[in-house]
């Protein structure tokens, strides 16, 4: 009786322990796919879901991702990861394209201890004394400066015009950096002739662009989402405002080209990645399965999506764990890990430290210029 008792036991410790090998492993991902920043989420997600089917499986368990539109809006971005930590049981959440709505989520995963990545929130708040947020971006005072020095070393400026979208995070905090870097470099605290605002969501930007051409800058900084953006520079040209126009990571969508139209030839920005000049081996086994997938060149915001997936599941391997903890902790502790857009460290703020690539439009299509280095 007593063996048949032991071997029952045994029978069951097995299957538990069969039950537990082969639980799901679930990655929650918070992505804007509908709203103004919907083409930046699904391009994000493009990579994610790349990744997946490349890597599906560790530790000899599936991995599932549950995506979650937070509607380009910061309330919907808390409710989104609310729901990924208490309904579906993520281990980690990757998201989200727009610093403003990975901000929205800080607060509850940092309290609920759920390790975040983010693929392309810029602005440095988003991982500040936060333990369980990291990135695998670069942030803005890097991004601000890079401009800010191919603004006066390349383009020869010596005065700009700043304006920025003043209900976006990204685009506040970006244009800040990118002053002072072209204050200290020109040596003049005057050089910035104008500084304008406007709303996500405004249609015309006449009064700014009035105010601006009446400054008469060498260039004109313009950070903020590709609609808005593109409309802006587009009205620019049509008042006769005929300078060089520079801005950041988010203007690198198809949409900013369609919308901008001939207006926005020449246009130069900052961002992560290029299929040009692949950095990495894994660059180009990425760049490869995103051509057979999807028929077309990689963009930036497709790597780092991809990126943030691969990063998740090299740490839970490392670990020999899916548990939350152990994966925020392996997080904490990345450096040198090959990824798509680059090799990444991430430092004390979970930041990644890498360089930065800069594209101009040219004939409706964004061309390669130069890649630079951390300073």
């Amino acid at each position: 009786m007593k063996k048949t008792i032991g071997l029952l036991l045994l029978v069951l410790v097995l299957a538990i322990a069969s039950s537990a090998s082969a639980e799901v492993i679930k990655i929650g991902v918070f992505e804007p796919m509908t709203g103004p920043n919907a083409a930046g989420g699904e391009m994000t997600v493009e990579g994610i879901e790349l990744a997946l089917e490349l890597r599906g499986e560790v530790l000899g368990r599936k991995v599932e991702i549950i995506v979650v539109d937070n509607k380009s809006d910061k309330v919907e971005a808390a409710n989104a990861v609310s729901r990924l930590i208490e309904k579906d049981k993520v281990v980690a959440i990757i998201g989200s394209y727009g610093s403003s709505l990975s901000m929205a989520a800080g607060d509850i995963v940092n309290k609920a201890q759920v390790p975040t990545v983010g693929c392309s929130p810029t602005n440095p708040l988003v991982t500040l004394n936060n333990p369980y947020y990291f990135r695998v971006c670069f942030i803005d005072p890097f991004q601000g400066t890079v401009m800010a020095n191919y603004a006066v070393n390349e383009l020869g400026a010596k005065t700009a015009a700043v304006i920025q979208d003043v209900t976006q995070d990204y685009s506040v905090g970006l244009s800040k950096y990118f002053v002072d870097a072209f204050r200290e470099l020109t040596g003049n605290q005057n050089s910035i002739v104008e500084m304008s605002s406007y709303n996500t969501g405004d249609q015309d930007f006449t009064a700014q662009l009035t105010n601006v051409k009446n400054k008469m800058p060498d260039i004109v900084f313009a950070p903020g989402n590709y609609g808005e953006s593109a409309l802006l520079i587009r009205q620019a040209r049509e008042l006769g405002i005929d300078v060089p126009f520079l801005g950041g990571d988010t203007w690198e969508a198809p949409e900013f080209l369609s919308i901008g139209g001939v207006a926005v030839e020449g246009a130069v920005f900052s961002t992560h990645f290029t299929s040009e000049a692949p950095v990495t081996e894994e660059s180009e086994v990425f760049l490869a399965a995103y051509r057979e997938k999807f028929g077309r060149e990689a963009n930036a915001f497709a790597a780092l999506g991809y990126d943030a997936y691969m990063l998740i599941l090299d740490v839970i391997e490392e670990a020999g764990s899916a548990d939350s903890q152990a994966i925020r902790d392996g997080l904490a502790q990345t450096e040198g890990f090959v990824g798509a857009t680059g090799v990444i460290t991430l430092d004390a703020n979970g930041d990644a430290v890498k360089s930065a690539v800069i594209n101009q439009v040219d004939d409706g299509k964004f061309i390669y210029l130069t890649t630079v280095e951390p300073f």
